[in-house]
């Protein structure tokens, strides 16, 4: 027989089963179904094409393997074909066609044998000239050896009518030109900003781009104070694209231990988020215009001067084809007066007209870095669009935690679907949750 405590723990021990099973059950049913429902309801952005004729695309790979640092590659399409690909480094960059047909390229690489201060084998990173066909060749290279692959790494690079090769560099934030193998000159942005005791160390400025805007004067991104800069050589800085005026910013800058007040002034430069937050690849449109790759806004936005000096975005596209861009690296305002984007995360480029409408547009197998549109790169001068005096609306600052962990779970797995936002991540954690309850309860009874 059985008394009232033993029908009591019975009944306990059914109930705990029961909601274990219950919660274990119901986090994978809801999982499946976040999983089923969101590709299912995903919009398709394979390829599209509207445009009469096959655009030939140079387009830069970063790779994506851990850190996205393998399987880099440069490589040209034909429409959405491709045609040839280069593929000897870890990682390659921005990518420019030179006048005689040889592709620039910035790149990272390791494996390296002649380290200098560091460790055999070490990474080098610097530029290389491929000549392009079915069968490219590198034919040269200017490289340097760098502490660590990530956040090292040279991004772009520039030949100059007078030989040079301008290059922009993450390890000592700095842009320098090169001759020979022999550098001829060189901005430190510790001339500017507050700088850490060895910039190596840290991932300081990330200084990601230059242009040359007219003889001797270039356009500079700075990534990490979300700022542009016209430095003039012989002179240093003479204009600011998005200059300090607050101290309410410098928390952003802050950030991973990026910018810090290394003098201890009680000020650091730091942009206004809202304009520019953590840019890539500004295109000089003219005086008074840049179009930008507003990266941590998820953006493209075309900033112009206004009549008190500022700048302030006047043109703004944050998504395509349905698809909001996932930090976006690349934007090109073609002659036509289409811009074509490169939508890293997204891993697909995408040409737009000024009201968003896609044109074009690929996916991408790996992470793109960066695209140019041949034979017109990228050119200093370029269609604005014109500010009707609408307002663009403020970024989105995405869902706090939420946003952060995507951003991480996208750097460590590449692969995520284009699809898989906050609100399936959120969901997915849930499921987890769900699952790990439910699990343990059933073990314990």
């Amino acid at each position: 027989m059985i008394d009232r405590s033993g029908v009591s723990r019975i009944w306990n021990r059914i109930s705990s089963i029961s909601l274990g099973t219950f919660l274990f059950v119901g986090g994978i049913i809801l999982l499946v179904g976040t999983f089923t429902v969101s590709a299912a309801l995903a919009p398709s952005i394979d390829r599209t094409t509207k445009l009469d004729y096959q655009p030939h695309t140079l387009v830069g790979s970063q790779g994506g393997g851990p850190g996205w640092h393998e399987y880099g590659s440069v490589y040209l399409l034909n429409g959405t074909n491709t045609t040839w690909r280069e593929s000897s480094a870890d990682s390659y960059f921005d990518v420019t066609q030179s006048e005689n047909g040889t592709v620039l390229a910035g790149f990272m690489d390791s494996g390296y044998t002649s380290c200098g201060p560091y460790e055999s084998p070490c990474t080098r990173t610097g530029f290389r000239v491929i000549d392009p066909g079915q069968d490219p060749q590198v034919l040269s290279e200017y490289s340097f050896p760098v502490r660590t692959n990530k956040n090292s790494e040279v991004h772009d690079v520039e030949r100059l009518q007078t030989g040079e090769y301008l290059v922009t560099d993450m390890e000592y934030e700095r842009i320098f030109t090169v001759k020979n193998g022999e550098v001829t000159w060189q901005w430190n942005a510790s001339s500017f900003y507050d700088a850490p005791q060895d910039p190596t160390t840290t991932d300081w400025l990330h200084i990601n781009d230059v242009d040359v805007i007219s003889t001797g004067r270039y356009l500079v991104s700075v990534r990490n104070a979300n700022q542009l800069l016209v430095i003039e050589r012989g002179e240093g800085v003479v204009d600011v694209i998005n200059e300090d005026t607050t101290d309410s910013n410098d928390a952003n800058c802050r950030k991973s231990d990026q910018l810090a007040d290394y003098d201890s002034d009680g000020d650091i430069r730091c942009g206004d988020p809202d304009v520019l937050n953590h840019q890539h690849n500004p295109q000089w449109l003219g005086d008074g215009a840049v179009l930008v790759a507003d990266s941590e806004n998820d953006r493209v936005v075309e900033l112009h001067r206004t009549e008190t000096g500022e700048w302030e975005p006047a043109w703004a596209v944050d998504q395509v084809e349905g698809v909001a861009l996932d930090w976006p690296r690349d934007a090109d305002r073609l002659p036509n007066g289409n811009t074509l984007i490169t939508d890293t995360l997204n891993r697909r480029l995408v040409e737009v007209d000024e009201s968003g409408t896609v044109v074009w547009s690929v996916r991408t197998e790996r992470i793109p870095y960066e695209a140019d549109r041949l034979p017109y790169g990228e050119p200093v001068g370029a269609p604005t669009y014109t500010n009707n005096g609408s307002s663009v609306d403020s970024p989105d600052a995405g869902v706090p935690g939420l946003s952060l962990l995507l951003v991480g779970l996208r750097a460590v797995v590449p692969s995520t679907p284009f699809w898989f936002r906050e609100p399936q991540l959120g969901l997915t954690l849930v499921s987890a949750l769900l699952i790990a309850v439910g699990g343990g309860n059933r073990i314990r009874n």
